[in-house]
């Protein structure tokens, strides 16, 4: 694959930098007292999977940062070209009543690659904004259809995003915490698909039963005639990269025709070639209504979300000339839309859906030779985003006892995110349940040397975990 990167040197020194660091800039999601205790990392540079820090090392990304650096690090050029040249053209127009040629041409680009039947586009900044406004599209749908719709179910253990809205969604309980109550009692959750601890000699299909069955309780226990919404990820990220068993998401898009519900696919990772397929939902045969999508859509190097809808979600606001009452300033910026144009323009170029269609066989050998090591008790997902579970033995599937606080003699997810990084690798830990996932998400442009990279330093580390508790 084709590569080129330029680094522009940091204007000061890494000791002012941080120092600037601790006076001005607040993290997300961070103890900022760490800063205090250890050198706060900053990166300067990337090329291909890796970036550099500015002492000068170098790191496989082995989780795309965030799950969006989908191209990696070398295309930057390009991206900058396509943002200068619209820069140039026109700096800023909005989507409120009129628009701009970059905002048309990217709606009509992500509709030619989205399902069939998904043909509206609304442009947004990012993910979490984007779930806002398909909750919201979804009420009004039923507000002008007649019905008093607002509640939605999401799955245990999700990841939706960060504002009131979106994070009313997550399943995860510590995103929720400290802003409660949020919009409950509007938002459900039931069980997620992860197949791993399910009693043995459990049948696919009786576990996909099991599923649809909690699902249909918790929408009759909600009342149906009060559901607008269900939302899924067609493979859900946090939790584990969990792979839903055979007929799940055709029975989940049964349910929800049958009780008039809409169905949202959460694509914000899963779309743009993370599965090996431009849409995740596509390649599961999902069907949704609703699909939301972000990160992959500039490869993180725009600000940039969209969210895809049905003609049948369409019609009702077109047919009666009802507005959809939302919108941002800086949905679809012309500049955010010209580089995910490029960034879909290189994806296409560099066949990227299919490269991971090629080699998600070999990293999945790869993560699976970690099943030899007592402590791996499961390893699971497909394309390239895959979830290592933890465990403290393989017979009881307790999950690893790692230490939150560094009581001495324990070992915490951070010393074990120090020691990859030792070894030039950089993961993510996610802890459903309490339970410890090592997340492996790689910039789809990765291939056998840096699943080799990334092999290796799991190996060597996981291996010293394995010695820690014995």
């Amino acid at each position: 694959m084709s590569t080129s990167s330029t680094a522009i040197a940091p204007t000061l020194s890494a000791t002012s930098l941080r120092q600037s660091a601790k006076n001005h800039l607040w993290r997300f999601s961070s103890d900022m007292t760490l800063a205090d205790r250890e050198p706060l990392p900053i990166f300067v540079s990337g090329k291909g999977c890796y970036v550099q820090d500015i002492e000068g090392r170098s790191y496989l990304d082995g989780i795309s940062t965030l799950g969006c650096v989908n191209l990696g690090y070398s295309f930057g050029a390009e991206m900058g070209a396509a943002a200068a040249a619209q820069l140039t053209e026109l700096g800023f127009h909005s989507n409120f009543g009129s628009t701009h040629p970059r905002a048309i041409e990217l709606a009509e680009k992500i509709a030619s690659l989205a399902p069939s039947g998904m043909e509206r586009v609304i442009l947004l900044p990012d993910g979490s904004t984007a779930i806002d406004a398909a909750w919201k599209l979804a009420r009004q749908y039923h507000t002008i259809r007649g019905d008093q719709r607002w509640k939605a179910i999401s799955r245990n253990d999700a990841y939706h995003g960060t504002t009131l809205g979106s994070g009313s969604l997550n399943g995860i309980a510590a995103f929720r915490h400290g802003f409660e109550p949020m919009l409950a009692p509007g938002v459900s959750h039931i069980r997620n698909a992860v197949r791993y601890r399910r009693p043995e000699g459990e049948t696919e299909e009786h576990f996909t039963q099991t599923l649809l069955g909690e699902l249909e309780a918790q929408i009759l226990n909600e009342d149906p005639s009060t559901v607008a919404m269900v939302l899924m990820e067609p493979v859900q990220t946090s939790g584990g990269c969990i792979v839903p068993p055979k007929g799940y998401a055709a029975g989940v898009r049964e349910i929800c025709d049958r009780y008039g519900i809409l169905l949202a696919a959460d694509e914000v990772i899963t779309a743009f070639g993370r599965l090996g397929a431009w849409f995740g939902s596509e390649l599961l045969e999902m069907k949704p209504d609703i699909i939301i999508t972000a990160k992959g859509l500039s490869s993180a190097h725009g600000a940039i979300a969209a969210v895809v809808a049905s003609e049948e979600v369409y019609d009702p606001f077109y047919s009666k000339g009802i507005p959809f009452v939302h919108g941002n300033t800086f949905g679809g910026h012309p500049v955010q839309a010209a580089i995910a144009l490029k960034n879909i323009e290189i994806l296409e170029r560099e066949g990227i859906p299919g490269h991971v269609r090629s080699n998600s066989a070999e990293l999945r050998g790869t993560l699976e030779k970690l099943l030899d090591l007592p402590i791996v008790g499961d390893v699971r997902g497909t394309g390239f985003m895959y979830g290592i579970e933890l465990v403290q033995d393989k017979e009881s599937k307790e999950p690893f006892p790692f230490s939150q606080n560094g009581t001495p003699g324990t070992v915490s997810p951070a010393d074990v995110h120090k020691r990859l990084m030792d070894e030039g690798v950089m993961i993510r830990f996610n802890f459903p349940g309490q339970t410890p996932v090592i997340s492996v998400m790689p910039p789809l442009v990765a291939d056998t040397p840096e699943f080799e990279h990334l092999g290796a330093a799991l190996t060597k580390v996981l291996s010293e975990l394995s010695d820690f508790a014995a």
